[in-house]
């Protein structure tokens, strides 16, 4: 499908005039004024190139393109105008972020020539935008596998957080947070620079040493070291990073900040954070939530109440339709409700975990050597 190019000027005979022109080179749309034009880019499919005039009406073409620009960044944006002022082109440039600048009358091997390096450059910048996006999704998807392989318990909780965080994101009303998204699901990835040992030790409840207990408080810097040098993800590793932050300045990492000078993100999972693990795996309860309050200094008020109203939305004494599988019949996709170990009582997989393509590859590899304990719990 060809790239579309957006066409922009008050004036109805040019614009019909470069219609007739690059019609059938170009996927061309016109709009007869700037209001016109930021609603096309606003309510339509992207535009690879936008050309517009520059003294409209309704809203000049500075202003026009630099709404486009907010709405569209990845769309070539360019001027077409009778005003070849200094002050103008320079504004252009400035405020409207253009690739080219043109002056009325303009030859039309010249705009030819200028719309055609606009869509280029499109195709590289989208081109670049969707290798990192697949890149990153891959990186992420390889990190997610390891870490619920490494730690099933883990992987549970991350599985919650981020079920929590999306539900947030709408009952809250918060714009988009796909870094938070992403720390709630690698939550766990620090735990890989802490010896298994001491891990076991940990979740069942037994005293560990100081330096132990050091080992621990410090996985959240290994996992911005981890994380920190990965395109896109540094507001990730900050996150992770201050994840168990107090809101009075308790927790690691000691010199951190406090109150609102920590991440809003990293205050907002270490509500989360500790909500869930005060549930112990099960569902959530209000009981969970009192175990917070004990210590409420530790959590931004606003958040915490905030977490409250929205996640209480979600208390039913309604159950999951339940349905009992042999293990060779799980499929990717499916959430376990029971544990998967063996029968040796090792823990392979955590109840409320999603199977993965490579969970369940391992899953069929060890079934070939080890037995399990069937049939499994899942949801329906």
């Amino acid at each position: 499908m060809a790239e579309r190019v957006l066409l922009i000027d008050d004036d109805p005979h040019l614009l019909s005039g470069l219609r007739r022109l690059f019609d059938e080179e170009f996927d061309l749309v016109t709009a007869p004024g700037g209001k016109a034009g930021v609603e096309a880019v606003r309510t339509g499919p992207p535009f690879a190139v936008v050309i517009s005039d520059m003294r409209m009406p309704d809203l000049d073409g500075i202003e026009t393109l630099k709404a486009i620009r907010a709405l569209a960044p990845d769309t070539v944006r360019m001027m077409l105008t009778g005003n070849a002022d200094q002050t103008t082109a320079i504004d252009a440039v400035n405020h409207g972020a253009i690739l080219r600048f043109y002056t009325k009358p303009c030859p039309p091997d010249l705009l030819r020539e200028g719309i055609q390096a606009g869509i280029e450059q499109y195709r590289l910048v989208t081109a670049e935008r969707d290798l990192l996006e697949k890149t990153l999704s891959g990186s992420l998807k390889l990190l997610v596998d390891l870490v619920s392989m490494n730690d099933p318990v883990g992987h549970q909780l991350a599985v919650r957080l981020r079920e929590w965080v999306r539900l947030l994101a709408v009952e809250m009303r918060m714009p988009t947070r796909w870094q938070l998204e992403i720390a709630a699901t690698l939550i766990g990835i620090g735990q890989v620079a802490v010896p298994t040992e001491i891990v076991a030790r940990l979740r069942a409840g037994e005293t560990l040493t100081d330096i132990e207990r050091q080992i621990v408080e410090r996985a959240p810097e290994a996992a911005r070291n981890l994380l920190s040098n990965i395109p896109r993800l540094e507001k990730v590793a900050e996150i992770l990073y201050y994840q168990d932050k107090g809101f009075d300045g308790s927790g690691f990492p000691a010199d951190g900040p406090s109150g609102d000078a920590i991440p809003f993100d990293a205050r907002l999972l270490r509500v989360l954070k500790d909500l869930a693990l005060a549930t112990e795996g099960g569902p959530l309860t209000r009981t969970a939530f009192a175990a917070l309050e004990v210590h409420r200094e530790r959590y931004d008020p606003r958040l915490l109440a905030g977490v409250r109203i929205a996640l209480e939305k979600t208390l039913s004494t309604e159950t999951a339709t339940v349905i009992e599988v042999p293990l060779s019949s799980l499929r990717v996709g499916q959430t376990i409700l029971s544990d998967i170990r063996q029968t040796n009582g090792h823990l392979i997989l955590a109840a409320n975990s999603q199977i993965s393509e490579a969970q369940l590859e391992r899953l069929r590899n060890l079934r070939r050597i080890f037995t399990f304990i069937e049939p499994i719990k899942v949801r329906a």
